[in-house]
């Protein structure tokens, strides 16, 4: 055939799963599974990628799981574009950083290894190849890989084609333009045959843009016969049983006659299963999705992880988001003080319990005195308050420095003996005495007493990966997720029982958790706020209220997360039993989301 021939010829009438099962090839590097795609590997996503090639539809929405093929499937529908309907495509993940580390890990890999899509995109290293990082050209089309951080990414260039990846890990503004999902969607409403994909894990109930996008399409659900009585249902969790105590060996139980589903046969019935829509069609497709449909998971696993993270409401709250994909809805927006009482118990800071194994600090910074918090943590994050202190003085003086600094190497000694001592310290370097928190963590930083600064917003990490440093003395410092540890620390006040993240305190109100402490740690609330019409969420301090406790709470706990995570600096520095457990019985009467 000849070059004109095939270049003059309209593409084969393809959708984009029949596009992916004829031609699309799985790169070892970035597939548990390279070779040949099979769409009938995870059949559900076949009704996904033909709704994004159906004429009829202009928004796609994927509220998921994780382990469900999302990727994959953002991009087959790359290399169909490519290959068979050239466009102006932007692919746009939560920041740039993601959208670099896609671009080399995940789209290269299949640009070279996909045969249909060998030489449509050139080599970058070619002269006037028009292939960077982050922008390929194609005969037709070109692909701009954009982070939903960078308002500048967002400004250029009509698109026909958008992806957005993971869009509830996106910033509420992208600088100060706006919603990056709204700025996206502005650069394609020149096509009239425009296509937008929007692709994610939920978050917060009523905060989530990929819930409300869900909420307003059809809202197609995935209906799986039974493998004896042929009854199509969704897969739910409350469906799930399996031996008391032993969650590896759960099946799923059916709705209608009750018979007990093992993996090989609910991966089957998932090859079985249609989409059906809960609501009228708009021209938005909506697809929910849970890991209970998984190929790549066994019932077993997710219920391990269920287990594992059910008493601790920040690793539940990850569980429902990544395995269930469902949002979260919170239970309560404060911490009743006197509820605290509840969490007092009797030892003190010579004896510990023996499941306290290390010990940080928290430092918060004020103008007349200093207030430290020593907290000991055990397996789980299980934490035992040990001692507060309020140092008074000038923070200028060095005697004030000098008592936090003995305070910081005292020793405390558990049950059966042993030495705990401070692993870890934050300080806050955010006040008037800046310089001088620089300075004595300086002097201690192989002891790991670290410089901090509160960094407030949604998503954001307790500890960073990487340190910054001080416009003035170059120092380390270390930008911390108020709000996230926030969350984390009033969600662990509300465990009612001694295990993962449950917070002890000592009985004692001489060693500092007396009254005054306890109106200091509650002193926040949870509030809703909008900004471009969105919610969000910030910590707000009660009027007349203090907060020192609190916020050295918040930096012990930052202090942990530094020994587990250890950040870097900016630069290098020298079938069924005779029991059966339900899955919903942890609920209570919490569990709407099911």
């Amino acid at each position: 055939m000849s070059t004109w021939w095939r270049i003059l010829r309209a593409p084969p009438d393809l959708s984009i799963s029949e596009w992916a099962d004829s031609k699309r090839r799985l790169s070892p590097e970035a597939s548990a599974e390279p070779g040949i795609w099979e769409t009938a590997r995870a059949e559900y996503q076949r009704g996904i990628m033909d709704a994004v090639s159906n004429p009829a539809v202009h928004t796609v929405v994927v509220m998921s799981s994780a382990q469900v093929g999302k990727t994959e499937t953002i991009l087959n529908v790359l290399g169909y574009y490519v290959d068979q309907d050239p466009a102006p495509v932007l692919a746009l993940q939560p920041t740039l950083e993601m959208g670099q580390a896609f671009s080399k890990d995940r789209l290269a890999p299949m640009l070279r290894d996909t045969p249909a899509l060998k030489g449509k995109v050139q080599d970058a290293r070619a002269r006037d190849s028009g292939n960077t990082l982050l922008h390929k050209t194609f005969p037709g089309g070109h692909i701009t890989i954009a982070g939903a951080n960078s308002a500048a990414s967002l400004a250029s260039r009509p698109i026909r084609v958008l992806l957005a990846d993971e869009v509830d890990r996106y910033p509420i503004s992208a600088g100060t333009e706006g919603d990056p999902v709204s700025l996206a969607r502005k650069r394609t409403t020149t096509f009239w045959n425009r296509k937008i994909v929007l692709v994610s894990t939920p978050t917060v109930k009523g905060q989530s843009r990929i819930e409300k996008a869900y909420q307003e399409s059809d809202r197609r659900i995935y209906l799986v016969p039974c493998p004896d009585c042929e009854h199509e249902q969704r897969l739910i969790w409350s469906q799930v049983r399996w031996v008391e105590g032993k969650p590896a060996s759960a099946e799923y139980c059916c709705v209608e006659c009750g018979s007990l589903w093992s993996d090989p046969q609910r991966w089957a019935a998932v090859r079985n299963g249609r989409w059906e829509a809960q609501d009228e069609f708009n021209g938005v497709a909506g697809f929910h999705l849970s890991e209970l449909y998984s190929p790549w998971r066994k019932l077993g696993e997710t219920a391990e992880d269920f287990v594992a993270s059910k008493a601790d409401p920040e690793r539940l709250r990850t569980w429902v988001n990544t395995a269930l994909g469902d949002t979260w809805e919170d239970r309560g927006e404060t911490v009743d003080a006197a509820a605290l009482d509840r969490l007092r118990s009797n030892y003190g800071p010579d004896d510990l319990p023996n499941g306290v194994h290390i010990a940080t600090a928290g430092i918060d910074t004020q103008d007349d005195r200093l207030e430290v918090e020593i907290v000991g943590w055990g397996d789980d994050e299980q934490s035992w308050g040990i001692a507060y202190h309020v140092i008074y003085g000038d923070p200028a003086q060095k005697t004030v420095w000098e008592d936090l600094d003995a305070i910081l190497l005292d020793t405390y000694r558990t049950e059966n003996g042993r030495t705990i001592r401070v692993q870890a310290a934050c300080i806050d370097s955010g006040g008037h005495h800046a310089d001088a928190v620089l300075k004595f963590a300086r002097e201690r930083f192989r002891r790991k007493v670290h410089a901090i600064k509160g960094f407030g917003g949604q998503g954001k990490p307790i500890w960073p990966l990487r340190a910054s440093k001080s416009s003035k003395t170059r120092d380390f410092v270390y930008m911390v997720g108020v709000d996230t540890a926030k969350d984390t620390t009033f969600a662990r006040f509300q465990i009612e029982d001694p295990g993962p993240g449950y917070c002890n305190l000592p009985a004692d109100p001489a060693t500092g958790y007396d009254g005054n402490w306890i109106d200091q740690v509650t002193a926040e609330q949870r509030v809703t706020r909008f900004k471009e019409g969105r919610p969000y969420t910030v910590w707000q301090l009660t009027k007349g209220k203090r907060n020192e406790a609190l916020d050295c709470r918040v930096y012990a706990l930052a202090a942990l997360k530094s020994i587990r995570r250890s950040a870097r600096p900016a630069t290098p520095v020298q079938r069924s039993a005779t029991k059966q457990e339900p899955a919903e019985d942890w609920l209570g009467t919490g569990g709407s989301w099911l």
